[in-house]
């Protein structure tokens, strides 16, 4: 523990000096990984899969605001839409543009949420996103994640379905588009992924806020069950499928991630918990104070002497 300890501290120390590299050099990297990932999965403009212009976009968002790197994927995505047929473009701009207008009027500072949660489903970790932004953020970070999942899932549509929505014989536009509409309202796993998401964040937050020994241990622990009982009763419920055994896994993985999360973020020591009371014209008040886990890093210095020198002297 201590060796882990002093790891954080040395990073803690690091990213404070040279914050003023790192923040665009992490934002660089998000983006241009998001962007290789979106022209990775629907690439259906080759012009815009072009390596050279995802650098371009990802160095123009490490210096821009993060929710940028959201709104240059959005584009990416309508124009890979466009691409496959008129009627999927419209659909896509008319569900990115509902969805965006949400999440600035609701929630416009979880803008790395909207892009970390797509990337999370195609590494096969979704379900650490609720859990994570329960532990560090409010429950209003649903919005986000919601908007993110059904990103994912446009995009996964879009994917398995390039030969019908590419091809120009099958009926007539306004068939088609009510078509498409339906394909997408219909998808009750991505209905029951949003709500379940929401959920987990709500008792995540809700448990870990408590005034308990442990309680983000246990808010970790209580989201993660919560997380495959819900999915399990919701697959049944809606008569969908769920993937058993990769929404045990991946479960599990989001479980290790969120404790690395709440080690570097949370940390405290309960065995030295103190209780103290006072009290004013109006109020007693109980206070709960939790000492967090630290360690002083000395800070070592060597000093070089030169036993030459030293020896010379001494002949004089």
């Amino acid at each position: 523990m201590t060796t882990l300890l002093e790891m954080k501290q040395h990073l803690k120390i690091f990213y404070s000096r040279y914050d003023v590299y790192l923040i665009p050099a992490i934002k660089f990297l998000v983006a241009f990984f998001a962007f290789t990932l979106l022209n990775g999965q629907v690439g259906f403009m080759e012009k815009a899969t072009n390596p050279a212009l995802s650098l371009l976009l990802a160095l123009l968002c490490s210096f821009l605001p993060v929710n940028l790197i959201a709104i240059f994927s959005a584009v990416l995505l309508c124009v890979h839409a466009y691409a496959l047929s008129l009627e999927l473009f419209a659909i896509t701009a008319g569900l990115l543009f509902i969805m965006y207008a949400v999440y600035f009027r609701v929630a416009p500072g979880y803008g790395y949420v909207l892009v970390l949660t797509p990337m999370a489903f195609f590494l096969r970790i979704p379900y650490a996103i609720p859990l994570i932004l329960g532990l560090v953020a409010a429950p209003v970070s649903a919005v986000p994640i919601g908007c993110g999942t059904i990103v994912y899932y446009l995009m996964y549509y879009m994917k398995n379905n390039e030969k019908m929505l590419g091809s120009s014989e099958t009926e007539e536009m306004s068939a088609r588009f009510l078509s498409l509409i339906e394909s997408m309202l219909n998808n009750r796993l991505m209905i029951l992924t949003v709500l379940v998401f929401a959920v987990v964040v709500v008792i995540v937050y809700g448990i870990r806020k408590l005034s308990l020994d442990y309680s983000w241990y246990l808010a970790i622990g209580i989201g993660a069950v919560v997380n495959i009982v819900l999915f399990l009763i919701g697959s049944m419920v809606m008569e969908t499928n769920v993937a058993i055994g990769s929404l045990v896994i991946g479960t599990l993985l989001s479980f290790l991630l969120a404790l690395v999360v709440e080690f570097f973020v949370f940390s405290v020591d309960y065995s030295r918990t103190e209780y103290t009371q006072f009290e004013d014209d109006e109020y007693y008040y109980y206070v709960k104070a939790v000492p967090k886990m630290s360690i002083a890093i000395s800070d070592k210095k060597v000093k070089k002497i030169n036993s030459r020198q030293k020896t010379g002297r001494r002949k004089h």
